[in-house]
């Protein structure tokens, strides 16, 4: 019984992520909210939708809506030759697929190891960061996922 409670505590002291990339910032969205992950799919635009609604896609009968995510932040865009990628997450509004630049792994995370966001972020980025993770090389960057889909967050007064 003391390994089966011992192994408990540790799988609750640990958070997996999946993976993303948006220009030179590395995001994980909690693994659980991802529904999938799909390469560049036919766009359906809408007319007269804020900027970072990019269309929307035919999800299995499903309509969803493409947020790209480097207008969310206020990047320059995509270049021409790199196709965006679709991660569709589970929101308390319903499927929402976010474009980025490209797809990471799935990886474990010691939730000791997690840090409130740094106060230097750009507003939109503070909007939706939950917090960091240091990694061996780099930071990650815990996307909250309803916040990146609220699209009255981060605009101008």
């Amino acid at each position: 019984m003391a390994k089966t409670t011992e192994r408990s505590e540790t799988e609750r002291s640990t958070s997996q992520f999946s993976t993303f990339s948006v220009g030179d910032m590395f995001f994980g969205v909690d693994v659980l909210q991802v529904q999938e992950v799909l390469k560049l799919q036919p766009m359906t635009p809408v007319p007269q939708a804020p900027d970072v609604i990019e269309g929307l896609i035919n999800l299995r009968g499903q309509i969803v809506t493409a947020i790209d995510m480097r207008r969310r932040l206020t990047l320059p865009p995509r270049p021409v030759e790199l196709s965006p990628m679709n991660i569709v997450v589970s929101t308390s509004d319903g499927a929402v697929s976010l474009l980025v630049d490209e797809i990471g792994d799935v990886i474990e995370v010691d939730a000791a190891d997690f840090e409130m966001r740094p106060a230097n972020l750009a507003p939109i980025a503070r909007d939706i960061i939950r917090g960091v993770y240091k990694l061996k090389n780099n930071l990650l960057l815990v996307l909250d996922a309803e916040r990146a889909v609220d699209l009255s967050l981060g605009k101008a007064p």
